[in-house]
């Protein structure tokens, strides 16, 4: 599956390649940084060096297999790209991320930029939070 995916990026299916895809779709969680996918390599005795992750990503990002996203602290996070949009909360305690869609925002999104004489292309919302407290 791996290979067929590459080639239809068009990209050459090299063994870095086809280990980081790996990483990317058998992880327990969708946003990796670089450094959780070389970590996972380093995990599974794969001999992948931390620049090679970096230059795979970007050229999957280019690519359309991934999406890259810049949360706030600074450092970039990829996930898969599944053709689904959804929002992203980011717990600015825990760094968690939560993935939603929500029908009333979208709508709402798109009423806003009429109001104002424009057609929704394409947008990004994140919503930074942290735990309610209890009361």
């Amino acid at each position: 599956m791996e290979n067929q995916e590459l080639r239809k990026a068009g990209l050459k299916v090299t063994l870095p390649r086809i280990k980081i895809l790996q990483i990317l779709e058998n992880a327990d969680h969708r946003h990796m940084s670089a450094e959780d996918v070389y970590k996972a390599l380093m995990d599974a005795d794969e001999d992948v060096g931390l620049a090679t992750v970096y230059r795979v990503l970007t050229q999957f990002e280019n690519a359309g297999l991934v999406v890259r996203h810049n949360f706030d602290g600074g450092h970039s996070v990829f996930e898969l790209a599944q053709g689904n949009h959804h929002d992203h909360m980011v717990c600015v305690e825990s760094g968690r991320i939560v993935e939603f869609c929500d029908e009333d925002i979208e709508k709402l999104q798109k009423q806003i930029a009429e109001k104002h004489g424009y057609d929704l292309v394409d947008h990004s919302l994140v919503l930074y939070v942290k735990p309610k407290t209890q009361k």
